[in-house]
C-alpha cells in the first residue's frame, strides 16, 4: 500500500481494512510510511511488513525498537552502497538499494520479425 492509496483511503488504517477487505485474510501487507505517527498507525493495522520511506538510518532505529518485532521493516529510498552498513546497523530486516538499477547502462537492441 502506497502513499498515494493512504491519501485516497483517508488514512493508514483505512487502507489497511480496504486492502484486507479485497483480498481476504490470507494476504499478506505491506505499507509503505515516511513517519513515525504512520508507522503508529500501521502496527495495530494488522500489516505483515512495513516499508520506510526515506528515513535516515536514526529514524529506522526508531521505527524497529517501535514495532518490537511485529512486522517486518524494510528500508528504501536514499539508500546506496555507500551507506547500506549504516541501514543494517539500525536493524532494517530488508534494505532496498536501488544501485543495481540505477547503475545499469542501457543497450541498444531491437528485433525484427518476418511473417
Amino acid at each position: 500500500i502506497k502513499d498515494n492509496h493512504i491519501a485516497a483511503a483517508g488514512g493508514v488504517s483505512e487502507a489497511v481494512t480496504t486492502v484486507r477487505g479485497a483480498l481476504g485474510e490470507g494476504t499478506a501487507i505491506e505499507v509503505e510510511v515516511d513517519t513515525l505517527q504512520q508507522l503508529e498507525q500501521a502496527l495495530p493495522a494488522g500489516v505483515d511488513t512495513v516499508l520506510l520511506d526515506n528515513m535516515e538510518p536514526d529514524d529506522v532505529r526508531r521505527c524497529v525498537d517501535m514495532a518490537a518485532g511485529r512486522v517486518v521493516i524494510e528500508a528504501s529510498g536514499g539508500i546506496g552502497l555507500e551507506n547500506v552498513r549504516a541501514y543494517a546497523e539500525a536493524g532494517a530486516d530488508i534494505i532496498s538499494v536501488g544501485a543495481i538499477t540505477n547503475a545499469a547502462v542501457a543497450v541498444d537492441f531491437s528485433l525484427e520479425v518476418e511473417a
